[in-house]
């Protein structure tokens, strides 16, 4: 049986300095330029839809 007394995680509270954190982090990889454009995501994940092993795309 599950257990009665787990939370899903949104049940959570955010943590907002954590939250913070990894936007600071993001915007940081953005401005560097470490980035995957749209393009090469949207091409990976057709590839994967059609069955296709391959490695997601590197910034």
């Amino acid at each position: 049986m599950a257990d009665p007394e787990a939370k899903s995680i949104f049940d959570m509270e955010p943590d907002a300095a954590h939250e913070a954190r990894l936007d600071a982090e993001a915007e940081a990889a953005y401005k560097a330029g470490r980035v995957v454009p749209h393009e090469r995501v949207r091409e990976w994940l057709m590839k994967l839809a059609k069955g296709e092993r391959v490695p997601p795309p590197r910034a």
